[in-house]
């Protein structure tokens, strides 16, 4: 069973980066290895270790801080989490560290704390934008046709890495509301330094203040067919104003 890898586009702009490592590692799992036994034979820092192996009552991050191993189901979610760990070692780890300090600190609570719930969020959902400022400025004013339309030719100097594992997921069926949380990378770090320097700049007070802004990707110029219209993009429903306007 492939367990739905087979869904995967891997031509899909959004998976350029990850395609040269997943594609392989998803061929396996068709051929009816576990994505346990697929990732862990792919290099991480961590073990990929079957779902069964957390023990009950142990909190999942907690499990892989002091473990370093990650529990994995056979599926798209916990495969793509992989894939974003062979990719971002150094991001991923520092933000497992950043959820085990968390609890040790206040226990598993009922609900998540504002650092806690910024981590989940940037882990599941956020991707990584390196941009000139003014597209980042209209990104950030929430200035969709000034965003897509008016400076559409700068996305040519743009660079978007998708970071969040249930974002990827989502991608797999894409539809036009899907929307990441977007951070910035600022334009001096070079490509092959991404995780290094996301590893050092992911810090708990900075994470609280929540520091992402909102990005319907499948507005992205060339990621999506139908958005070569414009009319693609007066969906009030996707594309929505800033608050108060």
């Amino acid at each position: 069973m492939a367990h739905d890898l087979e869904l995967i586009a891997w031509d899909a702009p959004w998976l350029s980066g990850y395609r040269a490592i997943g594609e392989p590692l998803a061929q396996q799992v068709a051929a009816g290895r576990s994505c346990a036994e697929v990732l862990d034979g792919a290099g991480a820092p961590v073990r990929f270790v079957p779902q069964a192996e957390l023990p009950a009552g142990l909190a999942y991050e907690r499990f892989i801080f002091e473990q370093q191993r990650v529990p994995t189901r056979d599926g798209l979610h916990d495969f793509f989490n992989g894939l974003v760990w062979l990719h971002f070692p150094q991001a991923k780890r520092r933000l497992n560290a950043l959820q085990a300090a968390q609890i040790a600190a206040d226990g598993v609570l009922p609900v998540r704390g504002p650092v806690r719930d910024a981590i989940t969020v940037f882990d599941e959902n956020a991707a990584l934008l390196q941009a000139p400022d003014a597209l980042w400025d209209a990104l950030a004013a929430r200035d969709w046709p000034q965003l897509f339309i008016t400076l559409r030719l700068l996305w040519a100097q743009a660079r978007l890495t998708l970071f969040g594992h249930a974002l990827m997921e989502k991608l797999v069926l894409p539809r036009k509301a899907i929307t990441a949380h977007v951070y910035r990378v600022p334009l001096d770090v070079g490509p092959t330094a991404w995780d290094a320097w996301l590893a050092q700049d992911l810090q708990a007070p900075r994470l609280a203040d929540k520091p992402f802004v909102p990005l319907p990707v499948l507005g992205v110029p060339g990621w999506w067919l139908p958005n070569e219209a414009p009319v693609f993009y007066a969906d009030a429903q996707v594309f929505r104003p800033p608050r108060g306007t």
